[in-house]
C-alpha cells in the first residue's frame, strides 16, 4: 500500500497546544465582556439548509457558500464518470446534489433560531455565539476558508442604544486584549441609499454598494471601471467619489454630508442615526473611541439596513479587518417573523489571533500546558508512592502529572533527571517536584531549589 502524504484543505489549519491555549484566552476575553454587557449564549448546527443560507449574502456571497452533497442515492442515475453513457431521466440543478450547505456565518442561522423559537424567547433577546464558519474564498494571508466568529446580537429592539452598547463592547474587548490601536470604521446604509439617490437612483443602492465594497482591493479606478461598465457616467461617478471621500473631523464630515444629501429623506435619516449614535458615546464613555466615518463602508451582506461596522487593527502588517457588522430589519422577516429588527457585531478570531502573534500581545506564562506541578521519581516503588502525593495535589486543584517512564539505559540511570527536565522546560511547567530515598525536592523552573518538607507546605507554596 503505498504511503499518503497527509495534507488538509487550502484554508484551513492545525492548532497545537501552545496555539489552542491562546485562542482559548482571545475567546475567554470576548465572552467576559459578551456577559458583562447581558448578552446570553447560543450555538446553532454546522450545516443549515440551503434555502435557509441562498440569497441572504447577496450574488457575491452566495457564490462561497460550501455546499453538501446528498449522500445515498444522489447520483444513482450518472451511469459513467466519463460520460460514455447518456444521463437518462436526471435533471441538472443544484437540489439534486445538495440540500445542505455549511454556514457562511452566525447571524442568518440566528435569525432562523429565533424564528423557530420566538414562542420561548423574551425579547429584546440578546445573544452570543462563538463558533467556526466556511466560505469558499481564495485562501491568502489573513484570509480562511475555516474560521472562528464571535457573535453578540440583539433582536426585537429598534432603539440606536443598542449600537451605542456593541460600540463600547468592541472598545472594551480590544482593549483588554491589548489590541488599542485599531480603527473601528461607521456608517449607514441608508446613507447609501441617500448617496445612490443623489448620484443616479435609489434603486442602485445595491450595485453601488457591492462597487465600492472592493474600494480596497482594486483602488477608485478600479471600482470607476466596474461601476461605468454598469452604467455609470463620468459625471455620476465624480459625484460618487466627491461623497465618499469626505475628509475632515467626525461632526465637520457630517455637516458636509448633510449639505450633499438634502435631497434624499433616506440619507437624511440615515445621517440623523449617526449623529445620535456618536452623541450618546459621548455620554457613555470615559475615553475617546477612535470612530471613523466612512462612506465607502459598505460591508457587502445584502441584509444590512441600517448603522454597519468594520473593525481593523492599525499596528503590524495585517490591516484586514477583525471585526464586522450592522443593523438588519427584515431578516427574521424571510422566516416568517415580519417587523423585528435586529443588530450585531462579530470578532473574527482568526485574524484577532494573527494580529496578537504578530505584535506579541498575548499574555506572559500562556503556556501550552496547564500542568503546575511535575513529580519525577526513580524507582517502581517510588512512583507508586508518588500516586499519593499526586492525588493530594490534583484535590487541591493544582493541576499535576507524574513523569510516567523510568530510567532504562546506563545513561539515564547516572543522570535520570536530564529526560524528565528536559521534558518539563519544554512545557514550561513552573515547578518540578524530584522524590528520591524518601526525601522531596521542588525546584522552581529557574531550577531555584524551594525549601519544603510536607506536602502541605508543597501546596501552600504553589497556590
Amino acid at each position: 500500500m503505498a504511503v499518503q502524504k497527509p495534507t488538509i484543505p487550502k484554508g484551513t489549519r492545525d492548532f497545537g497546544p501552545a496555539e489552542v491555549q491562546k485562542r482559548k484566552y482571545i475567546l475567554g476575553q470576548i465572552q467576559k465582556v459578551f456577559e458583562k454587557y447581558g448578552f446570553m449564549p447560543i450555538e446553532t448546527p454546522t450545516m443549515e439548509n440551503l434555502s435557509t443560507l441562498e440569497g441572504k449574502y447577496g450574488e457575491e456571497g452566495d457564490k462561497l457558500l460550501f455546499r453538501v452533497l446528498n449522500s445515498g442515492d444522489a447520483f444513482k442515475e450518472i451511469k459513467d464518470k466519463n460520460g460514455d453513457e447518456k444521463i437518462s431521466n436526471f435533471e441538472f440543478r443544484i437540489s439534486n446534489f445538495s440540500e445542505k450547505g455549511l454556514r457562511y456565518d452566525l447571524t442568518v442561522p440566528f435569525a432562523r433560531y429565533v424564528v423557530m423559537n420566538k414562542n420561548e424567547i423574551a425579547f429584546p433577546f440578546k445573544r452570543y455565539q462563538m463558533q467556526p464558519v466556511w466560505r469558499a474564498d481564495r485562501p491568502q494571508k489573513g484570509r480562511y476558508r475555516e474560521f472562528w466568529q464571535c457573535d453578540a446580537d440583539v433582536v426585537g429592539s429598534d432603539s440606536l442604544l443598542n449600537e451605542v452598547d456593541l460600540i463600547q463592547i468592541y472598545d472594551e474587548a480590544f482593549r483588554n486584549l491589548g489590541i488599542e490601536k485599531y480603527e473601528l470604521r461607521v456608517n449607514n446604509r441608508k446613507v447609501l441609499a441617500g448617496i445612490a439617490e443623489v448620484v443616479k437612483s435609489i434603486d442602485l443602492m445595491s450595485t453601488i454598494a457591492i462597487g465600492i465594497d472592493k474600494l480596497d482591493k482594486v483602488g477608485e479606478e478600479g471600482v470607476r471601471t466596474e461601476l461605468s461598465e454598469q452604467g455609470f457616467s463620468k459625471d455620476e461617478l465624480d459625484k460618487l467619489f466627491d461623497i465618499i471621500t469626505i475628509k475632515g473631523e467626525n461632526e465637520t464630515i457630517l455637516n458636509q454630508l448633510q449639505t450633499k444629501l438634502q435631497t434624499s429623506t433616506e440619507g437624511t435619516k440615515g445621517i440623523e442615526e449617526l449623529v445620535f449614535v456618536l452623541k450618546a458615546l459621548n455620554q457613555s464613555t470615559n475615553q475617546p473611541i477612535n470612530i471613523k466615518l466612512d462612506f465607502s463602508l459598505a460591508r457587502g451582506l445584502s441584509y444590512y439596513t441600517g448603522c454597519i461596522f468594520e473593525v481593523a487593527s492599525t499596528e503590524g502588517t495585517l490591516k484586514s479587518s477583525i471585526g464586522g457588522g450592522g443593523r438588519y430589519d427584515n431578516l427574521t422577516g424571510i422566516f416568517g417573523l415580519p417587523n423585528v429588527s435586529g443588530v450585531g457585531i462579530s470578532f473574527g478570531l482568526d485574524r484577532i489571533y494573527d494580529v496578537m502573534e504578530e505584535l506579541n500581545k498575548f499574555p506572559q506564562g500562556l503556556n501550552a500546558t496547564s500542568t503546575k506541578v511535575m513529580i519525577c521519581a526513580f524507582e517502581e516503588e517510588t512512583q507508586l508512592q508518588a500516586l499519593a502525593i499526586l492525588k493530594q495535589l490534583r484535590d487541591t486543584q493544582i493541576a499535576s502529572e507524574l513523569y510516567p517512564e523510568l530510567p532504562q539505559s546506563k545513561k539515564e540511570k547516572e543522570n535520570p533527571l536530564q529526560k524528565p527536565m528536559n521534558y518539563a522546560d519544554a512545557l514550561k511547567i513552573p515547578f518540578r517536584l524530584i522524590i528520591k530515598n524518601d526525601s522531596m525536592i521542588l525546584k522552581d523552573i529557574d531550577g531555584k531549589v524551594v525549601p519544603v518538607t510536607t506536602i502541605n507546605e508543597i501546596i501552600n507554596h504553589i497556590k
